[in-house]
Parts: C-alpha cells; sequence; structure tokens
C-alpha cells in the first residue's frame, strides 16, 4: 500500500499544519528526556525528522518502504538537511542501526496497529527498548482505536490538494472484519483541469490496538513511566472522546 502512496503522501497530508501541531509538543518531550539523537520508525516521507533536524536534533529515520524512503531521502536534499534514512521495518531496527544507539524514538501516524498479532507487537517493541539508551524516551501516536471500535467509526475525513490544474482528493476509511481485524481503504481521486475523474484504492490490514493492551505491552517489556494523552497538545486522554492515542514511555 504505502509504496503505491509514496508519490502523493505528501500531497494527503498537510505537512505545514501537522508539524506546526505537533512539532512543540514533541520538541518538549525530547528536551525534558535530554534527547538529542532520535529514530522516527516508521517515518513515511521523513517529515518528522527532516524537522527535528531543522531544529538541531541528530535525527534518522527507517520506513518498511522503500518508496516512502526514497521519497524522504529526495526531501531531505531539497530541505537541505542530514538526515540518515534506511528501509527497515518493526523488529529490524536494531540490527540496522545499532544496540542503545538513540536518545529518543518516534512511531507516529498510526504505524504500530500493522502489526496484526500481539507477538508482533511484542518484538517491535523490545527492538524499540534494544535501539534506545537507558532512560531513552519513546513516543507513539496512534488513532484511538478505543473510540473506533466502541462506535464504528468507519470514515475519515477527506483530505484535498491542488497544484495548478491538477486536483487530488483522497478518502479513507475502515471496514471492520469478522476476525477482529480492520481493512483500512484510501481512494485517491485525481484531475487536471475540467478531465473526468481518475480513480484508485489502496488497504491495508490494521489490527486495533486499544490503550490498555498498548500500555500493559510497553511494560511488560521493560518499558516504564507510561504516560498516555489524547493528542499530540498534551491533554488527557479520554477513551470515547480522544481522536488519539499519544503514549510517552522511558526504556
Amino acid at each position: 500500500m504505502y509504496d503505491a502512496l509514496s508519490a502523493d503522501y505528501d500531497r494527503f497530508v498537510n505537512w505545514q499544519g501537522r508539524l506546526a501541531i505537533e512539532l512543540p509538543f514533541i520538541i518538549e518531550k525530547l528536551g525534558e528526556a535530554q534527547a538529542k539523537l532520535i529514530l522516527d520508525a516508521a517515518t513515511g516521507t521523513g517529515m518528522h525528522a527532516i524537522a527535528l533536524a531543522q531544529c538541531g536534533f541528530a535525527a534518522s529515520g527507517a520506513d518498511l518502504s522503500k518508496g516512502m524512503i526514497e521519497r524522504a531521502r529526495v526531501n531531505a536534499r531539497s530541505a537541505g538537511v542530514q538526515v540518515r534514512f534506511e528501509t527497515a521495518g518493526f523488529g529490524q531496527l536494531v540490527k540496522v542501526f545499532g544496540k542503545h544507539t538513540f536518545d529518543g524514538m518516534l512511531c507516529l501516524g498510526n504505524s504500530l496497529p500493522h502489526l496484526l498479532s500481539l507477538p508482533e507487537l511484542s518484538v517491535a517493541l523490545v527492538d524499540f527498548a534494544n535501539c534506545l539508551r537507558k532512560g531513552g524516551l519513546l513516543l507513539i501516536q496512534n488513532r484511538n482505536f478505543d473510540a473506533v471500535m466502541a462506535q464504528h467509526e468507519r470514515w475519515m475525513e477527506p483530505q484535498s490538494h491542488s497544484e495548478g490544474e491538477t486536483e487530488w482528493v483522497f478518502q479513507r476509511f475502515y471496514d471492520f472484519d469478522p476476525d477482529g481485524l480492520l481493512t483500512f481503504n484510501m481512494v485517491t481521486l485525481k484531475r487536471i483541469g475540467r478531465a473526468g475523474w481518475s480513480q484508485s484504492t489502496t488497504s491495508s490490514r490494521l489490527r486495533p490496538l486499544l490503550n490498555d493492551e498498548l500500555v500493559s505491552c510497553l511494560e511488560a517489556v521493560g518499558f516504564m513511566s507510561v504516560k498516555t494523552f489524547g493528542d499530540m497538545a498534551g491533554t488527557a486522554f479520554d477513551p470515547e472522546t480522544s481522536p488519539n492515542l499519544v503514549v510517552l514511555a522511558k526504556s
């Protein structure tokens, strides 16, 4: 799915608006942890890592999608910053970057729910812990699946983008599958001028990762001082109303 999306992903995300909201919270928490060497796991097109590099952090990024990493490297060159980007998925990070290398780690954008079983999640969290120095900070941002599952929230707000005469519309929605997992779908509509719309659909399966399970798994693999928030502004987590589940933990 994400190789297919890589060419248009930066059109789908309003990075100026998103980073304006999220970066102050991220920088505040990294500063409190005295974290300078940062790994952005599931970095996508690398925009968080690039923004941190522009703020003086030594940032690296990893993603399972080769297409996303290629785009991230282009973005870093365009921004004029040095960021190491490597193709590596969850469970592979310590092999690529080394043990106890980083002061802080990010895992943003609803990435962990792509792990479809509890054993896969545990392997990923152990990998995170092994990448961090003792006392290093882990910051996770997921969708609030407590609310999604309780309320069967299928549709997400569409996003649009235009460049010259070309327009894009991105529509995301879930299918609630019989096995308890979700199928995450994105429909991309595109047209040039007054021509008709073309359309394509990509999909990926997700495991709805709930608050209690994530906190328990973090503690089970040795993370400490686990704190939860409802968004990247640091508001309290409410399982019924929060848009996100944001988790901070120390290795």
